[in-house]
């Protein structure tokens, strides 16, 4: 028999027995579903923290120095915790100390940051991320302004009040005006608003736009830290190797500073994006290796349903079967019959999962802040998967009806 007539024939038997077909399909269909769906938003995700949150936090070749780890994953003890309170703060000298010892082609930046309240007429708001920073900052973050311009680094001498504002306060406190030139109080101290910075989107859902940065040298440092108290050290370099060079460089300044014998640990945190990657590919390796379980578990299932299925056709057309062979079909033909439509079977519930698994995907993405990615490989290993699954449940039931005398066949009631 054709392979296409074969196939006809399979999806004429689908229609004529829908419940018991549903049922064939339904271990496919599961599993593919989750198959494709999973695969697609831990894809998404791999994309979504290498190229937006690791980049668009961290920055690329740029390392964080801090009092404890800006990312922290996992548990953590109390003990360790009250360890990291116990860490001597990272100060203004400090910052002065590392930019000195780098040469001029790294870009060094100080960031300190808080939440407070912020006032522009009538208009008020308790959400506004401020920071405290030096000028090189605005290069690190690859800041591109909308309007106006960034500080200059005499205004950050002589702390000078001004602030540069992202898309969403602007929005927020200045809707259908330019806000460049109008005041923004942070905290109760007036700051004259000088650039607004380019919409930079979200991260899970966060928006990344909702800030106010001022010179770390004005008003805005009785706001965010003790005095010549930093949070954070933000080294940039131009390639990775030279920044693993300037985290020696800043180790060894960092420790001297500390006075720390070379037997202690550090008493400060250096973080990179690589920490966050390192960390993610973890949890991905994680699902990738237990999601082939999980579908393994329900396409077994559907598996054993199908064979079930196929062997109930088998007696249903045991009669069918020996007119067949009379008319002289061969063995393999009978074979081939029900291998096809078993196989048929799967890879129908295969195709309805593949299109449920991308809107469930799809879905996520609509509902929540996790992101998809389609993946074209898990297509083709859900499709694969669909057909063999057919052919292996289809084996045993279509090996008994090949193997019919046809004459016990014709008697058959």
């Amino acid at each position: 028999m054709p392979l296409f007539e074969a196939v006809v024939l399979a999806l004429g038997t689908i229609r004529a027995q829908k419940l018991k077909s549903f049922f064939s399909l339904i271990g496919a269909f599961i599993g593919v579903m989750f198959l494709i769906a999973v695969v697609s938003i831990v894809k998404g995700m791999d994309k979504y923290v290498q190229e937006d949150f690791a980049a668009k936090i961290f920055g690329i070749n740029t390392f964080t120095v801090s009092r404890r780890p800006e990312v922290q994953f996992g548990d953590v003890t109390d003990a360790t915790r009250r360890a990291w309170r116990r860490r001597p703060q990272l100060y203004e000298e400090d910052f002065a100390a590392i930019r000195a010892a780098l040469p001029s082609q790294y870009l060094v930046a100080i960031e300190s940051n808080n939440q407070v309240e912020g006032v522009a007429g009538t208009r008020s708001s308790s959400y506004i991320q401020v920071s405290g920073v030096s000028d090189d900052l605005f290069k690190i973050r690859d800041y591109k302004v909308e309007s106006g311009r960034i500080f200059s680094t005499e205004e950050i001498t002589h702390g000078m009040p001004v602030v540069v504002i992202g898309r969403d306060v602007a929005d927020s406190f200045f809707t259908g005006m330019d806000p460049v030139g109008k005041t923004l109080r942070l905290a109760g101290f007036p700051f004259t608003v000088v650039g607004v910075i380019e919409k930079q989107g979200t991260v899970f859902g966060i928006s990344l736009d909702r800030f106010a940065i001022a010179p770390y040298s004005s008003e805005i440092k009785k706001v965010v830290n003790p005095h010549k108290v930093v949070d954070d050290i933000i080294v940039k370099a131009g390639t990775l190797d030279s920044m693993k060079i300037a985290q020696d460089v800043v180790q060894s300044v960092m420790r001297s500073r500390h006075h720390l014998r070379p037997a202690e640990d550090n008493d400060f945190s250096m973080t990179t994006q690589d920490d966050v990657l390192s960390f993610w590919g973890k949890i991905s390796s994680v699902l990738y290796t237990a999601l082939p379980l999980l579908v393994g578990v329900s396409l077994v299932v559907g598996g054993i349903v199908i064979m079930n299925i196929m062997l109930m056709a088998v007696a249903e057309r045991t009669r069918e079967i020996g007119i067949r062979k009379s008319l002289g079909a061969r063995r393999r033909d009978i074979l081939a019959q029900f291998l096809v439509e078993s196989a048929t079977l799967s890879t129908t519930g295969a195709v309805a999962g593949i299109l449920a698994g991308l809107a469930l995907a799809r879905l996520v993405k609509a509902v929540s802040p996790l992101p998809m990615g389609i993946s074209p490989s898990s297509i083709v290993i859900g499709l694969l998967l669909g057909v063999g699954v057919g052919v292996i449940a289809g084996v045993y039931p279509a090996s008994r009806a090949a193997k019919l005398d046809p004459v016990v066949a014709l008697r058959f009631e």
